[in-house]
Protein backbone atom coordinates (compact mmCIF):
# COMPACT_ATOMS: atom_id res chain seq x y z
CA UNK A 1 0.00 0.00 0.00
CA UNK A 2 1.40 3.26 -0.53
CA UNK A 3 1.59 6.07 1.47
CA UNK A 4 0.26 9.62 1.31
CA UNK A 5 2.28 11.17 -0.77
CA UNK A 6 2.36 9.19 -3.56
CA UNK A 7 -1.22 8.51 -3.06
CA UNK A 8 -1.87 11.96 -3.98
CA UNK A 9 0.70 12.11 -6.86
CA UNK A 10 -1.97 14.02 -9.48
CA UNK A 11 -0.59 12.69 -12.59
CA UNK A 12 0.44 9.23 -10.58
CA UNK A 13 1.34 6.47 -12.64
CA UNK A 14 3.17 7.32 -16.35
CA UNK A 15 4.13 4.34 -17.91
CA UNK A 16 5.69 0.59 -16.50
CA UNK A 17 8.20 -0.85 -18.90
CA UNK A 18 8.30 -5.09 -19.03
CA UNK A 19 11.65 -6.02 -17.43
CA UNK A 20 13.33 -9.37 -18.91
CA UNK A 21 14.94 -12.05 -16.64
CA UNK A 22 17.58 -9.73 -15.10
CA UNK A 23 15.22 -7.85 -13.03
CA UNK A 24 11.97 -8.81 -11.49
CA UNK A 25 8.67 -7.21 -13.36
CA UNK A 26 7.21 -7.20 -10.06
CA UNK A 27 9.29 -4.65 -8.60
CA UNK A 28 10.16 -2.02 -10.70
CA UNK A 29 12.36 1.04 -10.49
CA UNK A 30 10.03 3.81 -9.00
CA UNK A 31 11.37 6.98 -10.35
CA UNK A 32 10.05 10.24 -8.86
CA UNK A 33 9.62 13.76 -11.21
CA UNK A 34 7.78 17.17 -11.31
CA UNK A 35 5.18 17.16 -14.38
CA UNK A 36 6.84 18.82 -17.21
CA UNK A 37 9.53 17.80 -19.28
CA UNK A 38 11.46 16.07 -17.06
CA UNK A 39 9.07 13.25 -17.09
CA UNK A 40 9.85 13.00 -20.92
CA UNK A 41 13.05 12.25 -20.85
CA UNK A 42 12.82 9.77 -17.94
CA UNK A 43 9.90 7.83 -19.73
CA UNK A 44 12.57 8.03 -23.14
CA UNK A 45 15.14 6.39 -20.78
CA UNK A 46 12.53 3.96 -19.27
CA UNK A 47 12.26 2.31 -22.56
CA UNK A 48 16.01 1.79 -22.98
CA UNK A 49 16.54 0.53 -20.13
CA UNK A 50 13.97 -2.31 -20.68
CA UNK A 51 16.06 -3.52 -23.42
CA UNK A 52 18.64 -4.43 -20.81
CA UNK A 53 15.93 -5.85 -18.43
CA UNK A 54 15.69 -2.67 -16.24
CA UNK A 55 11.93 -1.76 -15.58
CA UNK A 56 11.33 1.38 -14.11
CA UNK A 57 7.93 3.35 -13.41
CA UNK A 58 7.95 7.13 -13.51
CA UNK A 59 5.53 8.87 -11.46
CA UNK A 60 4.79 12.11 -11.37
CA UNK A 61 3.91 15.30 -9.01
CA UNK A 62 2.85 18.44 -9.27
CA UNK A 63 3.47 19.03 -5.76
CA UNK A 64 7.22 19.65 -5.57
CA UNK A 65 6.95 19.16 -1.54
CA UNK A 66 5.96 15.45 -2.54
CA UNK A 67 8.82 14.17 -4.44
CA UNK A 68 11.64 13.87 -1.68
CA UNK A 69 8.86 12.98 1.19
CA UNK A 70 8.04 9.86 -1.05
CA UNK A 71 11.24 9.37 -1.79
CA UNK A 72 12.13 9.39 1.97
CA UNK A 73 9.40 7.13 2.26
CA UNK A 74 10.55 4.40 0.81
CA UNK A 75 7.47 4.87 -1.95
CA UNK A 76 10.38 6.34 -4.63
CA UNK A 77 13.52 4.59 -5.52
CA UNK A 78 15.12 7.75 -6.88
CA UNK A 79 14.18 10.96 -7.88
CA UNK A 80 15.04 13.45 -10.45
CA UNK A 81 13.52 16.73 -9.95
CA UNK A 82 15.57 19.40 -7.68
CA UNK A 83 19.10 20.95 -7.73
CA UNK A 84 21.13 20.98 -4.92
CA UNK A 85 20.43 24.08 -3.52
CA UNK A 86 16.92 23.08 -3.20
CA UNK A 87 18.26 19.42 -1.86
CA UNK A 88 19.87 21.09 1.10
CA UNK A 89 17.60 23.04 2.21
CA UNK A 90 14.56 20.58 1.93
CA UNK A 91 17.15 17.93 4.10
CA UNK A 92 17.79 21.06 6.61
CA UNK A 93 13.79 21.90 6.69
CA UNK A 94 12.93 18.11 6.63
CA UNK A 95 15.80 16.17 8.41
CA UNK A 96 15.48 13.97 5.15
CA UNK A 97 18.30 11.05 4.65
CA UNK A 98 18.81 11.92 0.92
CA UNK A 99 21.82 12.55 -0.62
CA UNK A 100 22.81 13.39 -4.81
CA UNK A 101 23.29 10.87 -7.01
CA UNK A 102 25.08 12.33 -9.97
CA UNK A 103 24.04 15.31 -12.25
CA UNK A 104 21.21 15.06 -14.90
CA UNK A 105 20.51 18.02 -16.70
CA UNK A 106 20.51 22.16 -16.58
CA UNK A 107 17.36 23.46 -16.75
CA UNK A 108 17.45 26.88 -17.65
CA UNK A 109 14.87 29.63 -15.19
CA UNK A 110 13.45 32.24 -17.32
CA UNK A 111 11.92 35.62 -16.92
CA UNK A 112 8.29 35.53 -18.67
CA UNK A 113 5.99 38.39 -19.04
CA UNK A 114 2.19 38.63 -20.73
CA UNK A 115 3.31 42.61 -21.74
CA UNK A 116 6.60 43.56 -21.72
CA UNK A 117 8.41 42.12 -25.19
CA UNK A 118 11.96 43.53 -23.92
CA UNK A 119 13.87 43.50 -19.99
CA UNK A 120 13.60 48.11 -20.72
CA UNK A 121 9.66 47.23 -21.18
CA UNK A 122 9.44 46.36 -17.82
CA UNK A 123 8.03 49.49 -15.87
CA UNK A 124 9.23 51.30 -12.89
CA UNK A 125 7.38 49.57 -10.19
CA UNK A 126 6.58 46.70 -11.56
CA UNK A 127 5.10 43.63 -9.59
CA UNK A 128 7.50 40.76 -10.15
CA UNK A 129 6.44 37.14 -9.60
CA UNK A 130 9.02 35.08 -8.21
CA UNK A 131 9.26 31.34 -6.16
CA UNK A 132 8.41 30.91 -2.50
CA UNK A 133 10.48 28.20 -1.91
CA UNK A 134 14.16 29.60 -0.57
CA UNK A 135 16.19 28.02 -3.28
CA UNK A 136 14.64 28.78 -6.23
CA UNK A 137 13.81 32.72 -4.90
CA UNK A 138 17.70 33.10 -4.84
CA UNK A 139 18.05 31.36 -8.21
CA UNK A 140 15.48 33.88 -9.36
CA UNK A 141 17.23 36.96 -7.71
CA UNK A 142 20.27 35.81 -9.57
CA UNK A 143 18.64 35.95 -12.72
CA UNK A 144 17.17 39.62 -12.28
CA UNK A 145 20.65 40.58 -11.34
CA UNK A 146 21.88 39.00 -15.01
CA UNK A 147 19.19 40.87 -16.80
CA UNK A 148 20.54 44.22 -15.27
CA UNK A 149 16.97 44.76 -13.34
CA UNK A 150 18.57 44.47 -9.69
CA UNK A 151 22.49 43.89 -7.95
CA UNK A 152 22.96 41.74 -4.67
CA UNK A 153 25.47 41.95 -2.31
CA UNK A 154 28.92 40.82 -3.39
CA UNK A 155 28.88 37.85 -1.00
CA UNK A 156 24.86 36.91 -1.68
CA UNK A 157 25.00 33.37 -2.31
CA UNK A 158 22.42 30.29 -3.34
CA UNK A 159 20.80 31.70 0.20
CA UNK A 160 20.27 34.62 -1.45
CA UNK A 161 16.89 36.72 0.02
CA UNK A 162 15.66 40.09 -1.57
CA UNK A 163 17.20 41.92 1.53
CA UNK A 164 20.32 40.71 -0.38
CA UNK A 165 19.15 43.29 -2.88
CA UNK A 166 21.56 46.53 -2.94
CA UNK A 167 20.29 48.32 -5.52
CA UNK A 168 16.57 47.94 -7.46
CA UNK A 169 16.43 51.35 -9.76
CA UNK A 170 13.03 50.45 -11.19
CA UNK A 171 11.28 50.26 -7.53
CA UNK A 172 10.40 46.63 -8.51
CA UNK A 173 8.13 44.80 -5.93
CA UNK A 174 8.84 40.91 -5.35
CA UNK A 175 5.47 38.52 -5.40
CA UNK A 176 6.72 34.83 -3.91
CA UNK A 177 4.18 32.59 -5.03
CA UNK A 178 4.30 29.08 -5.34
CA UNK A 179 6.47 27.82 -8.36
CA UNK A 180 3.23 25.70 -10.55
CA UNK A 181 1.12 29.26 -9.95
CA UNK A 182 3.63 31.76 -11.78
CA UNK A 183 2.63 30.41 -15.15
CA UNK A 184 -1.21 31.56 -14.06
CA UNK A 185 -0.24 34.28 -12.19
CA UNK A 186 1.58 36.49 -15.40
CA UNK A 187 -1.84 38.14 -16.39
CA UNK A 188 -1.33 40.13 -12.34
CA UNK A 189 2.29 40.77 -12.80
CA UNK A 190 4.52 42.44 -15.02
CA UNK A 191 6.49 39.72 -15.23
CA UNK A 192 7.79 36.18 -13.59
CA UNK A 193 10.69 33.73 -13.22
CA UNK A 194 9.73 30.78 -14.08
CA UNK A 195 11.47 27.12 -13.96
CA UNK A 196 11.44 25.71 -17.23
CA UNK A 197 9.44 22.69 -16.57
CA UNK A 198 6.34 24.71 -15.56
CA UNK A 199 6.70 26.93 -18.38
CA UNK A 200 6.75 24.13 -20.81
CA UNK A 201 3.39 22.87 -18.91
CA UNK A 202 2.11 26.52 -19.93
CA UNK A 203 3.07 26.60 -23.39
CA UNK A 204 5.51 29.59 -22.64
CA UNK A 205 8.23 29.51 -25.31
CA UNK A 206 11.48 29.86 -23.91
CA UNK A 207 13.30 31.12 -26.45
CA UNK A 208 10.78 34.49 -26.04
CA UNK A 209 12.13 34.78 -22.78
CA UNK A 210 13.01 38.27 -21.62
CA UNK A 211 16.28 36.69 -19.34
CA UNK A 212 17.32 32.81 -19.73
CA UNK A 213 19.88 31.04 -17.33
CA UNK A 214 22.98 29.66 -19.66
CA UNK A 215 24.69 26.18 -18.96
CA UNK A 216 26.87 27.82 -16.06
CA UNK A 217 23.92 27.70 -13.53
CA UNK A 218 24.66 26.83 -9.88
CA UNK A 219 21.40 25.10 -10.30
CA UNK A 220 22.14 21.95 -11.94
CA UNK A 221 19.83 19.51 -11.61
CA UNK A 222 21.00 16.25 -9.48
CA UNK A 223 19.83 12.49 -9.23
CA UNK A 224 19.01 12.03 -5.69
CA UNK A 225 18.31 8.79 -3.33
CA UNK A 226 18.17 8.11 -0.16
CA UNK A 227 22.05 7.90 1.34
CA UNK A 228 21.27 3.77 2.19
CA UNK A 229 21.00 3.10 -1.40
CA UNK A 230 23.29 5.54 -2.91
CA UNK A 231 25.70 2.34 -4.03
CA UNK A 232 22.31 0.32 -5.10
CA UNK A 233 23.64 -0.97 -8.65
CA UNK A 234 19.98 -1.14 -10.08
CA UNK A 235 19.90 2.41 -9.19
CA UNK A 236 23.23 2.96 -10.85
CA UNK A 237 21.85 1.05 -13.62
CA UNK A 238 19.28 2.97 -14.43
CA UNK A 239 21.57 6.38 -13.64
CA UNK A 240 23.79 5.12 -16.55
CA UNK A 241 21.01 4.52 -19.13
CA UNK A 242 19.90 8.18 -18.20
CA UNK A 243 23.38 9.64 -19.22
CA UNK A 244 24.35 8.08 -21.91
CA UNK A 245 24.59 9.30 -25.99
CA UNK A 246 21.19 8.01 -26.88
CA UNK A 247 19.62 9.80 -24.11
CA UNK A 248 21.82 13.12 -24.40
CA UNK A 249 20.41 12.51 -28.76
CA UNK A 250 17.08 12.57 -27.47
CA UNK A 251 17.31 16.06 -25.44
CA UNK A 252 19.16 17.79 -27.64
CA UNK A 253 16.73 17.15 -30.59
CA UNK A 254 13.17 17.22 -28.56
CA UNK A 255 14.45 20.25 -26.69
CA UNK A 256 16.23 22.22 -29.01
CA UNK A 257 18.76 23.57 -26.91
CA UNK A 258 15.96 24.42 -23.71
CA UNK A 259 17.48 21.85 -21.76
CA UNK A 260 21.00 21.15 -21.74
CA UNK A 261 22.57 17.58 -20.22
CA UNK A 262 25.53 17.68 -18.43
CA UNK A 263 27.26 14.95 -19.88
Amino acid sequence: MFSKPLRHAVLAVALTFAAGSAYSADKPLKIGVSAGPYGDILRETAKLATKDGLAAEIVEFTEWTQINEALQSGDLDANNFQHEPYLDNQKKQRGYTIVPAATSIVVPMGLYSNGAKTIAEIPNGARIGIPNDPSNAARALFLLQEAGLIKLKPDADVAATVVDITENPKKLSFIELDAAQLPRSLDDLSAAVITLNYAVLAKLDPKKALALEGAESKWTLVWAVREDRKDDPLIRRFIETYRSAPIKAFIEAKFDGSILPTW
